[in-house]
């Protein structure tokens, strides 16, 4: 069950989106994030041989290349306690106001508002 009592209704959302993706594409991340004109972008890791990206880069990519310009929130449904250094600088690059990384069933681990 998803704990979302700290989250608001959009935020929630995100969590089920990543979680949703990650599933049916058997990925070992989902990533969900919203950009400042409420656009909606989610992504699974990438994993190729010419090619890695983690989820969140791959949802700040397709974010990036539909012209957001900064994040309110991301999401991170992944097994890992906390964001990779590089996920880190990805949200800070795009100022993301709220960062919420979750277990693989939803829960969120840890809830950042900046």
């Amino acid at each position: 069950m998803t704990d979302t009592t700290n989250l608001g209704p959009e935020d929630a959302k995100l969590i089920t989106l990543a979680r949703a993706s990650r599933a049916r594409n058997a990925a070992a991340e989902g990533a969900a994030v919203r950009d400042e004109t409420g656009r909606t972008y989610v992504a699974t890791t990438v994993s190729l041989p010419s090619l890695r990206l983690s989820a969140l880069q791959a949802a700040v990519a397709a974010a990036v290349s539909g012209e957001a310009t900064a994040l309110e929130a991301a999401v991170i449904v992944t097994g890992a306690a906390q964001p990779t250094d590089n996920d880190r600088a990805v949200l800070d690059d795009l100022k993301t106001r709220t960062v919420v990384i979750a277990a693989p069933d939803g829960v969120p681990a840890s809830i950042t508002r900046r």
